[in-house]
């Protein structure tokens, strides 16, 4: 569902929610946070419902597991809420960014079915924290449990990660594409140290590496693992209330040729069609978990602009980005014809073959996805 229809959806499962804010406008303590906003449910409750115990393995003895598990994690602040159900996925209060300014439920909280641990991971940008906790089978289940905490991104710098300045090599490459040296350089791409034919295109969030993606000249690629996904050129759009959306580092660097600094790409391939069937929930989302992360950066955004490929996976890419961003704010390019074979496919062969003047007017007459929307009269 698109941003904002999610976030709707999780509200409408907890139908009375408070929160008890500070003057200043602060949310207090994460403690404090955990006991104001909740789902309603009367105090007569108990912690170990029914619907609990069918969900955990092991009957009694699984439900004493159960609740060892979310006292370990309640150490860490993660507030099960006691509706928490081993198998299913629960959105909770990130006990760390306590759900930014907008006090959203960012935390993806799993028990698997069999109580064996339990993981979870904020989804925010802005946080990233995320973890696991064990239950050690061997122990009790009264409680000897092991919980481990994971960064929210891996510690990259250009030091650590080998990176060195382009190659004359490189820059001629790039200088095919019609990609300026001080393009390059402003958008910190780089080559791995010995490798004198593999790019690095450095993914950063507030100026910090978060990310890297490696291209050898004859298009061989590789990414950094146990990254967070994010929007290549995030800093870019940080408040931009226009943003351009490509399928390539390179097309969006060809962008900023065209005077379009408000871009950023996919970090990964586009869909080989567009799925039929109804959008996972945000912590389900996988293919398109960049996304979601980046969804700060995106809600401040009125117009969106998909220059995906030309090609069907492009155009299919272009829908499910649609899909999840809203229609009603979204507009789609259509490529220039390059001969009677077909169209150009992307903003770099544009450029290449074009100039920069023709990728800024296919941009300039991108056209509505919505079918409601109309041009503003002059009138």
């Amino acid at each position: 569902m698109p941003f904002g229809v999610a976030q709707a959806h999780h509200l409408n499962s907890c139908p009375r929610m408070f929160v008890k804010m500070k003057p200043d406008g602060s949310s207090g303590s994460c403690a404090a946070l955990r006991r104001s906003v909740r789902c309603s449910r009367t105090e007569s409750t108990p912690p170990v419902t029914e619907a609990r115990l069918q969900h955990s393995e092991g009957g009694v003895a699984g439900m004493a597991k159960l609740r060892g598990l979310e006292q370990k994690v309640e150490l860490l602040g993660i507030d099960c809420e006691d509706l928490s159900r081993p198998g299913f996925y629960s959105n909770l209060f990130c006990p760390k960014c306590r759900g930014g300014q907008k006090v959203e439920r960012s935390l993806s909280f799993h028990i698997v079915q069999s109580v064996e641990f339990a993981m979870w991971r904020c989804f925010r940008m802005e946080c990233g924290w995320a973890g696991q906790a064990f239950a050690d089978s061997g122990k009790s289940c009264d409680g000897d449990y092991a919980a481990i905490e994971v960064g929210s991104a891996v510690d990259m710098t250009e030091e650590s990660l080998r990176l060195e300045p382009l190659s004359d090599e490189i820059i001629g490459y790039f200088a095919e594409r019609k990609i300026l040296e001080e393009t390059l350089q402003r958008n910190g791409v780089k080559q791995v140290s010995g490798k004198q034919s593999e790019i690095c295109f450095t993914y950063k969030r507030k100026g910090q590496i978060v990310s890297c993606k490696y291209r050898t000249l004859d298009k061989k690629f590789r990414q950094e693992k146990g990254v967070i996904k994010a929007f290549y050129g995030l800093d870019d759009i940080s408040e931009a209330d226009e943003i351009i959306i490509v399928e390539g580092e390179i097309d969006k660097l060809s962008m900023e040729e065209a005077g379009f600094i408000n871009c950023v790409s996919v970090p990964s391939g586009a869909p080989c069609k567009v799925s039929d069937k109804q959008l996972p929930s945000p912590d389900k989302d996988k293919a398109f978990q960049y996304l979601w992360n980046c969804k700060d950066y995106l809600d401040k955004a009125s117009r969106i602009i998909l220059a995906t490929d030309g090609d069907a996976p492009g155009q299919a890419l272009a829908e499910e980005l649609a899909r999840r961003l809203g229609k009603q704010r979204c507009w789609k390019v259509n490529w220039p014809k390059k001969d009677d074979s077909g169209s150009f496919n992307d903003a770099n062969e544009v450029l290449k073959h074009l100039g920069p003047t023709a990728l800024r007017e296919v941009i300039e007459h991108a056209e509505a996805m919505s079918p409601t929307y109309s041009e503003p009269s002059n009138a």
